[in-house]
């Protein structure tokens, strides 16, 4: 009997040891995202994410396809939070800056841009909140 308790209370650890080591596994955001139909088709937002643990390195630009109006480019730094959404800072060629989150929806990904500051309103018609971008197969 006293065995058992034993076996049971090693066995019960060693499944409370897997979860936590599972659970502390952060999200894979690494990958190419794009919306190739961006601005109701008028043009192009892609996204390139590298990441090293919760650390991501985050690229991203934006344009219309008929080469008018600004093209930012941007990059950024963030991390995988806990509840497994890469939030992350930016800032883009035309030295607007400000913040984003990334979560997962299957394979593709939403994207939530905000910006903090603004030096080229023309680049704000990019930054939008919950844009879905579908990863690009290699």
């Amino acid at each position: 009997m006293k065995s058992r308790r034993i076996i049971f209370c090693v066995l019960a650890l060693r499944i409370i040891a897997l979860g936590s080591t599972l659970a502390a596994e952060p999200s894979n955001f690494a990958g190419e995202y794009a919306d190739k139909q961006f601005l109701g088709g008028q043009g192009v937002f892609q996204l390139s994410l590298e990441q090293t643990g919760k650390e991501v390195t985050v690229f991203f630009s934006a344009a219309y396809n008929s080469g008018q109006g600004a093209a930012p480019e941007a990059d950024g730094k963030g991390q995988v939070t806990g509840n497994g959404v890469l939030e992350f800072r930016w800032e883009d060629s035309s030295k607007n800056a400000g913040t984003g989150a990334v979560k997962h929806v299957g394979e593709d990904v939403i994207v939530s841009l905000k910006t903090t500051r603004v030096a080229d309103s023309r680049c704000l018609v990019y930054y939008k909140e919950n844009m879905r971008l579908k990863k690009l197969k290699k």
